[in-house]
């Protein structure tokens, strides 16, 4: 796959467990191979944690809530989660290469996205957490009441492999700002760039115990949900996965946040300006090859603009490179896992059954002998019941259905159990607005994707999701408040 002039500098890594600040092996000794999924090559070996790792790394993180971390003045430890977010760009170079090594994402993704906005977490979080207030009330000449914010203790944060530096660091900055604790699993398919945060962590001066890192799969994860001395999970993945934590915290009662998986609808009406519109649904189909939570892959198009798009469409997805991650021109990279590629392609097989059209892709690229890659897809042809258009695919397809009327779109675009994001284009910010407040999402972007500001809300509802994220919401999740009151 990799010739020599795209070969990267960097090298691949062993992923060791990270506890009290230091690397450290399973107990047992077991182990499991990390593969490159543009190549199918071992990458390395990832140590495989069970409740022996787990237990320690709980019961480290807890002694340290009463240690230094937890009483350390504000300011100094905004400066400390700073000062990650620096580190992290200081080896933009190396951790890009780790992520496009491990996940099959092009390099030039890794860096402008993945990279710079895992370290914007952090810088954004060290200012936000200086300016975090809470509630103050004078009841007459009573009272006064007033809350006061304390960390709401040992976090377990569980990450997914799709975008595994960013949305690491999307939880541990709020965490780590509120004070807490945390033990991170990171996904067993993408470990490498978890391994090298954990030692950043310290680096910056986050002091031993605060933050660790458990490596392994299902198991591992069981083992930190269902731990008595966890306090809240904050987990990003798949609905299913999703209903397993939470019958597995149910007996301790712990907190959640859950950002699980989208089957979002982008919605096009006939008065939006057709190339802009073409220009985004490009990245909200095909980026990161489709496997991003916020993906528009149920694309609704009024019916006079149906052919005119279809066209400029599917002439443009043909047009992307798809192959070697590290060569500049490549658009499409390789899904993160064979597991997954199957996956993937059974859903192809299943819309050709369902009688499905084609209009590109369908099928693995020609001349790609090794790899886990999939062709960018348009279907067409499927009706609302298919299982295409209900089922998260989470891949770079797309169906395309087209509608006559906005009371008809709108049925259809909220007939599904997800409920994370929705795209809406159209020149009259009347019915825009008006549209937008009827879909059953927890984000809607109006002729535009993904433009976030880490102020707001974040998350979903139905299927996709549990709590919000970003600003005082992270604030709110990883912080318990205390409310005094003062009899006059």
């Amino acid at each position: 796959m990799q010739t020599t002039e795209t070969k990267p500098n960097v090298k691949p890594i062993d992923c060791s467990h990270y506890i009290n600040g230091e690397y450290l092996q399973s107990k047992d000794g077991k182990t499991f191979e990390n593969v490159n999924p543009a190549t199918e090559e071992v990458l390395g070996v990832v140590a495989e944690g069970g409740k022996e790792e787990v237990d320690y790394a709980v019961g480290v993180a807890r002694k340290a809530l009463k240690g230094e971390w937890g009483n350390m003045p504000v300011r100094e430890r905004s400066a400390i989660i700073r000062k990650i977010g620096d580190l992290i760009l200081e080896r933009k170079e190396e951790l890009a290469t780790l992520e496009s090594l491990d996940t099959g994402k092009p390099l030039w993704l890794s860096k402008k996205v993945d990279i710079d906005r895992a370290a914007y977490n952090f810088h954004f979080f060290a200012d936000y957490m200086t300016t975090v207030g809470t509630e103050a009330y004078q009841q007459d000449d009573i009272a006064l009441h007033y809350a006061i914010r304390r960390p709401v203790g040992v976090v377990g944060l569980i990450n997914p492999w799709n975008l595994p530096l960013l949305l690491m660091t999307w939880k541990l900055a709020p965490a780590l700002a509120a004070g807490n604790t945390v033990v991170m699993k990171p996904s067993e398919v993408t470990p490498m760039t978890a391994t090298v945060l954990a030692q950043i962590c310290t680096d910056a001066g986050v002091p031993a115990g605060v933050v660790n890192m458990v490596h392994g799969k299902g198991e591992t994860g069981a083992a930190i949900t269902s731990h008595d001395d966890v306090d809240a999970i904050a987990f990003t993945g798949e609905t299913i996965t999703g209903t397993a934590i939470m019958k597995a915290a149910a007996p301790t009662i712990k907190k959640l946040s859950f950002e699980l998986g989208g089957k979002n609808p982008n919605i096009i009406f006939a008065d939006a300006d057709i190339d802009d519109v073409i220009d985004t649904t490009m990245r909200s189909s095909f980026i990161n090859q489709g496997e991003v939570c916020l993906c528009g892959s149920r694309i609704y198009v009024e019916r006079s603009i149906y052919d005119e798009f279809l066209e400029k469409f599917a002439a443009r997805a043909k047009e992307l490179k798809i192959g070697d991650p590290f060569d500049p021109e490549t658009k499409v990279g390789a899904l993160v896992s064979e597991e997954h590629y199957k996956k993937v392609l059974s859903f192809l097989e299943i819309a050709k059954e369902e009688g499905g059209t084609f209009l590109t892709g369908g099928k693995i690229p020609e001349g790609l002998d090794k790899g886990f890659f999939v062709e960018p897809t348009i279907i067409t042809g499927l009706g609302k019941d298919s299982r295409c258009v209900r089922e998260e695919i989470f891949g770079p397809v797309v169906t395309v259905i087209p509608f006559d009327t906005e009371e008809e779109v709108l049925e259809q675009v909220n007939d599904t159990n997800y409920g994370l994001s929705a795209s809406l284009w159209t020149s009259d910010i009347k019915r825009a607005t008006r549209v937008a407040a009827q879909i059953e999402a927890g984000m809607v972007w109006i002729n535009t994707w993904f433009l976030r500001d880490l102020r707001t809300p974040f998350g979903g509802m139905k299927h996709s999701g549990l709590g919000r994220e970003g600003g005082a919401h992270s604030f709110d999740f990883y912080s318990e408040l205390t409310n005094i009151t003062i009899k006059h």
